[in-house]
């Protein structure tokens, strides 16, 4: 009896984990959802998917215009800046996301990217560190700047 009640409680643990895995991979995506409207963003994603960022920023200067405090677009302003070279105003971006939602995963890994891109390797990690606790189960943009934090220790011989 003893031993059918621990396989019953071992059990349930695993569909407790199950379920938990499960609904925090559905909430991955929470930081693309966006109130200034999915499809105008997706249009941008596909912009900067090729590249075209000066493109990118007109159209998320726009969005900016309508939505002042999506922490979406302003993480993709920041992201096109940075990648145009520009991260001035790429950390302002980042910055003004993370402002409006702090865990914002995705300006977390960008800005933790950015500091990479500018040497400052323990600003990185601080990044690193709020996504351990956005990520209650290890997220892609944990994964991803962890990834990025360890090729820039092994480029500059940090290991």
């Amino acid at each position: 009896m003893r031993n059918r009640l621990s396989g019953l409680l071992v059990g349930r643990v695993a569909i407790l984990a199950m379920v938990l895995v499960a609904t925090a991979n559905a909430d991955d995506d929470r930081d693309n959802r966006s109130s200034a409207g999915d499809n105008e963003l997706d249009q941008v994603r596909e912009v900067i998917a090729t590249g075209d960022y000066a493109t990118a920023i007109n159209k998320l200067d726009a969005l900016h215009k309508k939505k002042r405090d999506d922490a979406n677009v302003l993480n993709l302003l920041g992201y096109s800046y940075r990648k145009q070279g520009n991260f001035d105003q790429a950390l302002t971006h980042y910055q003004s996301a993370l402002k409006v939602q702090p865990g914002h995963r995705g300006a977390n890994e960008y800005l933790g990217e950015l500091y990479l891109e500018t040497g400052q390797l323990q600003k990185a990690e601080e990044r690193l560190a709020v996504l351990d606790k956005e990520c209650f189960f290890s997220c892609k943009e944990f994964s991803d700047l962890k990834e990025a934090i360890n090729e820039y220790k092994q480029k500059h011989g940090l290991n």
